[in-house]
């Protein structure tokens, strides 16, 4: 995650701040992940993450836009959790 974040020019400390209080989340029926969505400086972005017992675990970031977003809800892909 630290290396992707690095290479797309993404602040963790941000990325830290989309994952624990965003309140856009859905849950990827294709992977099984939990996904947070928010708002990386000017850009859109979708945060998939994993919940071990106490710990939040982010896998990647990647930007998206909102018709994306409503895309996935609408074909199942991302269900509300």
């Amino acid at each position: 995650m630290k290396y992707k974040a690095r290479l797309r020019g993404f602040d963790l400390v941000k990325i830290e701040g989309i994952v624990r209080y965003s309140t856009e989340r859905y849950l990827d029926t294709e992977t099984g992940r939990r996904v947070a969505i928010g708002h990386h400086d000017n850009q859109l972005v979708v945060i998939p993450y994993e919940v071990y017992q106490d710990s939040v675990t982010p896998i990647t970031i990647h930007t998206t836009t909102r018709q994306q977003i409503r895309f996935r809800v609408t074909t199942g892909r991302y269900t509300l959790e």
